[in-house]
């Protein structure tokens, strides 16, 4: 399947010059949104994942339905104030400023093996600062996935030593 003519471009969105990618398109598509699940789990199905990690919030989407069909559990990794419980904050670089995300501190035990999944990767801070938060907790990132990949950003620079996979690759943002 083609999943990548499933998702909408939507010039100028949320502002002049950005080509957004929305995927709602392929989300209302129940073959589709199956077929980009399938995916996920063939290539991690024997990594013994014990966590999906998912940063807010179309990550949410897919992480949380491949976290169940791994037979893992599922960890939200979200914007500070959002997590009722005792959490850990980091930062990390935007193009201009920095953000932070946070994640309980109970979410992930020593040792575990976790996957991270996020519906888009542009220049990997995001990700970058989800690894460090589960490393923090001493998880083990197995693994990095990404239902879009936005190549010219090179965000895998962030996340060089991480086995990293996505499942459409743009070659222009």
């Amino acid at each position: 399947m083609e999943i990548g003519s499933k998702i909408r471009a939507v010039p100028d969105f949320p502002k002049k010059g950005i080509m957004f990618r929305d995927i709602t398109t392929l989300l209302k598509d129940s073959e589709a949104f199956a077929y980009v699940v399938e995916e996920f789990y063939r290539h991690y199905k024997d990594k013994k994942i014990d966590k999906v990690v998912s940063v807010e919030s179309r990550g949410f989407i897919f992480g949380s339905v491949l976290a169940y069909r791994l037979g893992a559990g599922f960890v939200p990794i979200r914007k500070p104030g959002k997590l009722p419980a005792e959490v850990i904050r980091q930062e990390y670089q935007l193009e201009y400023g920095t953000d932070s995300m946070e994640i309980h501190t109970d979410s992930i035990q020593p040792g575990e093996r976790v996957l991270v999944h996020d519906d888009l990767l542009a220049t990997g801070g995001t990700v970058a600062a989800a690894c460090k938060l589960i490393e923090r907790l001493q998880g083990k990132v197995e693994g990095i996935c990404f239902l879009i990949e936005l190549t010219p950003l090179n965000g895998r620079k962030a996340i060089p030593e991480k086995d990293v996979f996505s499942l459409i690759e743009y070659d222009a943002d």
